[in-house]
């Protein structure tokens, strides 16, 4: 029993007997030892690899599978020894230019080296040794003669007949044994009629003609191009140089008047052409760290902002600059300037580690009307100039002063007892829990009862010097069993997870009454 292994040649996989594994592998080596690893000797080599697949395949379509020692040695037969193509070069001079090469079975291919179309003429002119251009005059005529059907043969052949694509078939083509010799001499042919063709175009008038036109082509692309990135850089630095002029004003009358004289300029839009830094910052940060924080912030912003006015002036007037230490210098500042302000706001959250809350409770007695209408008092910061979300609540500008305000929420529930009372709770966070208290007592809200009429202020505020600490105001409503509750249009504004039996949205319960049952909420026919 012989050992079989499995090999890939040319892609294709074959079963081989150990001893004709042996010999193929002797075969295959001095072929490469032969031909070398010059770019010319790896093509060669291939495609007489390629010619080894074929002639397996061949072989394999009789119903056996496993290469045997016998067909290794009719393939070496038929493509040579070799002993005999090693001394082929020595015997090439002695054979008359005249003497045809050894002849074998042709194979119709197109020929991709001498195609117009698909290669269809060039490869049936191989096949039968007869010029190209006669078969294409032929076809010509027959397209003519036969109302268009040559045309359809010819798509025909294009699509039935292969390319020769490796050398052994375009040898086959020609009528020629695609042995190791004619492999070899077919491309080692058409590199030298390569390089022919390329030294008789560059010796000829077209080709320098062709380079002086070329040069001429990349010297004006060069000179375009050229213009054309001096006027972007022009361009590039006049938009820096109006973003960082607009940019330090903008910011300059924020962070020293408190709003912007550049009202819609252009290139402030990272803070508006009102927006408060003092302002703001004042009802942020605790009053010891605001100065540290306003020097820190005009670090920050003003010398990235100079940077771009530096850049953009050298872009235009490209000036020269070799003093490194006032750029290094900004640099370091603006780096340590950063690092101071993360430990302010680390500082700072501190304000916000304890959460407490107070509460007041109002009892409306002697009421002589059976409903309690209520509504929402009137929005007195309808117009104002700007507004910064802080969470829960927001600042706006009024009389030139800045003002904290927060929307309250409103719920309603059973009361215990008889009356109607309101029960308003404040929560507020600070540093500690007395810290806390005192921020929460600082919330102004107002509710006013006129008659019949409970009218809820839409906003809290805070007195006057209060720092936001992301207060909130719960307002809870107790109404009486079997009283009686009319909801104004207006007062979804603050409405907040009010419960009924009906399951209404608490949106859709505006411009409604409502009854206090035993069981919550129940809208009033």
């Amino acid at each position: 029993m012989k050992k079989t292994i499995t090999i890939n040649i040319s892609g294709s996989i074959f079963h081989i007997d150990e001893d004709a594994y042996e010999k193929l592998q002797s075969y295959l080596q001095m072929l490469n030892r032969h031909f070398g690893d010059s770019e010319d000797g790896r093509e060669i080599l291939q495609d007489i690899e390629s010619r080894i697949a074929e002639l397996f395949s061949e072989k394999m379509e009789d119903g056996k599978d496993v290469i045997s020692d016998a067909w290794v040695e009719e393939v070496m037969k038929r493509m040579g020894k070799p002993e005999d193509f090693m001394e082929a070069e020595e015997e090439e001079t002695k054979i008359p230019s005249g003497t045809a090469s050894p002849k074998s079975r042709r194979r119709m291919y197109r020929d991709p080296d001498r195609r117009v179309i698909g290669g269809v003429c060039a490869g049936m002119g191989a096949y039968f040794n007869i010029d190209p251009v006669v078969l294409r005059v032929i076809f010509f005529v027959l397209f003519w003669i036969t109302g268009g059907a040559a045309l359809f043969i010819y798509v025909l052949l294009w699509i039935a007949v292969p390319k020769a694509r490796t050398t052994a078939q375009k040898l086959e083509m020609r009528g020629e044994e695609a042995t190791v010799s004619n492999i070899e001499k077919s491309i080692r042919e058409e590199v030298r009629e390569v390089k022919a063709s390329y030294q008789r175009l560059k010796k000829s008038d077209t080709y320098e003609k062709g380079k002086d036109v070329l040069s001429q082509l990349g010297d004006l692309v060069y000179n375009v191009l050229k213009v054309t990135l001096k006027v972007f850089v022009i361009l590039v630095g006049a938009l820096l140089i109006l973003a960082g002029f607009f940019g330090l004003l903008g910011f300059l009358s924020s962070v020293i008047i408190g709003h912007s004289f550049l009202n819609n300029a252009p290139f402030i839009a990272a803070w508006g052409p009102d927006f408060p830094i003092p302002g703001l910052f004042t009802h942020l940060v605790s009053q010891g760290s605001f100065t540290i924080s306003m020097i820190l912030i005009v670090l920050l912003v003003a010398i990235p902002i100079l940077a771009i006015l530096f850049i953009g002036t050298k872009l235009i007037f490209r000036y020269k600059t070799n003093n490194k230490i006032i750029g290094l210098a900004s640099v370091g500042i603006w780096f340590a300037a950063l690092f101071a302000f993360i430990l302010v706001v680390v500082g700072q959250v501190n304000n916000f580690s304890k959460r407490t809350s107070t509460t007041s409770s109002t009892t409306i007695e002697g009421l002589q009307y059976e409903t309690l209408m209520l509504e929402l008092g009137e929005d007195k910061y309808v117009d104002t100039d700007y507004e910064i979300a802080l969470d829960n609540m927001k600042m706006i500008m009024v009389n030139d002063e800045e003002v904290l305000l927060g929307v309250p929420r409103l719920d309603i529930e059973k009361s215990s007892g008889d009356h109607y009372a309101v029960v308003v709770k404040k929560q507020a966070r600070g540093k500690n829990q007395d810290d806390a208290r005192e921020n929460a007592e600082e919330i102004v809200y107002n509710f006013l009862l006129t008659d019949s009429v409970l009218q809820f202020d839409p906003y809290f505020t805070l007195e006057e010097g209060g720092k936001w600490r992301d207060q909130e105001v719960d307002i809870d409503l107790k109404v009486p069993v079997g009283k009686s509750v009319y909801l104004g249009e207006k007062l979804n504004r603050i409405l907040y997870g009010i419960d009924n039996v009906n399951n209404i949205w608490e949106g859709d319960m505006t411009g409604k009454s409502w009854i206090m049952t035993p069981d919550g909420l129940e809208l009033k026919e």
